[in-house]
Formats: structure tokens, sequence, C-alpha cells
């Protein structure tokens, strides 16, 4: 069976809790089926979340890695098309650091694509009743940090691995009393079952608008 390692993050930000790691332990907890699901929690933190991720990857010797992130604001499970080579941090991470215009990797490319058919993944969870789009960025946080360190890895030292990024919203308690949307996690876990099923199961990607206008 293909093996998918899936990693969610510390809370950060002030959070108590991240959906993100919360809906990987149900995925991990209940898997879906055809094939083998691994997780990890990374630590939210520049260059650290990098190291976490690479013995990761050591270790589970994954075939598909799919890493998922918090985007507080967005209503919907949002598949990344691309990671950029540069951090620069609104907030400090949890280490304290908050790095301003500087690569992820030194000399790496500016950007790379996710390897995953990210379009497939966004109808596959849409048809399973779920809402999805396709993203253009993944910030300049640690999310695109590690989703840039994920794909310069692939690129560089395993180029077997295919690999991207998903968003996922607040959870319901997260925004208690606050005028934001937010999805149960069990709604979110469901979602990333449908998207690591579709990336596990196919290379080619569909042909349809994910583009956008801003």
């Amino acid at each position: 069976m293909p093996r998918v390692l899936l990693t969610g993050f510390e809370p950060f930000g002030g959070e108590s809790v991240n959906p993100s790691w919360q809906a990987v332990r149900e995925v991990v907890a209940r898997p879906p089926a055809g094939i083998e699901v691994v997780g990890v929690q990374l630590p939210c933190v520049f260059g650290g979340a990098l190291d976490a991720l690479r013995a990761a990857v050591a270790d589970a010797d994954p075939d598909v890695v799919l890493c998922v992130g918090q985007a507080g604001g967005r209503p919907d499970l949002t598949v990344e098309r691309v990671a950029v080579n540069i951090d620069d941090a609104v907030i400090p991470d949890n280490a304290g650091a908050r790095p301003v215009d500087e690569p992820v990797v030194p000399g790496g490319p500016a950007a790379y694509f996710a390897t995953l058919p990210v379009k497939a993944c966004v109808a596959a969870v849409r048809e399973a009743g779920l809402p999805a789009s396709v993203s253009q960025t993944a910030g300049t946080f640690v999310c695109n940090h590690v989703f840039y360190g994920l794909m310069h890895l692939a690129a560089t030292e395993r180029p077997g691995l295919r690999g991207g990024f998903v968003h996922v919203p607040y959870a319901p308690g997260q925004v208690a009393g606050r005028a934001l949307p937010s999805l149960p996690v069990a709604t979110v876990a469901e979602g990333l079952r449908v998207i690591a099923v579709t990336a596990a199961g196919r290379t080619d990607d569909l042909r349809v608008t994910g583009g956008a206008t801003h």
C-alpha cells in the first residue's frame, strides 16, 4: 500500500489547540482504506519545523507527504498550489523568532509547485460534499516555510517523493464570540482522508479552472 505521511502543527499565536494536528490525529486513528497513514506533529518554529519534517520523512519513508496547517479566517479546506522561498513573519513563531524577508533555503529557487494533483484533490473533496478550493498562496509564516522545505527536499534529495500542503479553517471552539468561519475537526479529517487517497492514487491532475482574480 502507498504510505502517506501527514503532518500537523502544534498550537501557535496564543491558541490552545491547532485543528491541523487534531484532524491529522483523527485520520491516523481511522485511516482510509487502501493507504497506510503516518502522522507527525511539527513545532511551529522556523528551522525546527523543517528539522522535524526531515526526520519524519527519513523515518517513515513515505510515498506522499501531505503537510497540514491552520489558516484562521479561511472557510474551507484549501489545497496549496505553490510554495515561495521567503520567510516574512507577521507574528513571532513559538520560539520567538520573527524573520523578515529571509529565504527558506538560501540560493534555492524562487518557488516550487506542489507535486500532488491539486485540482483533483479539491474536486474529490467537493464530491464528498465538503468545502474545498485551490489556494495560490500558503502565506509567508511557518506553513509556507514547511511547504517550501518539503518541496526542496523532494527536488534535491528524494526525487520520488510527492508532496503538498493543505490549509484548514479554525475549529468551532476557537471562534466562540468571533464572526469567523470554522469547520468541525471531524469534517476536516474526512476531507484530509479524501485528499490523501486522491493524492496517493493519481499523479495526473484535472484541467479545470482553479485560478483567482486576486
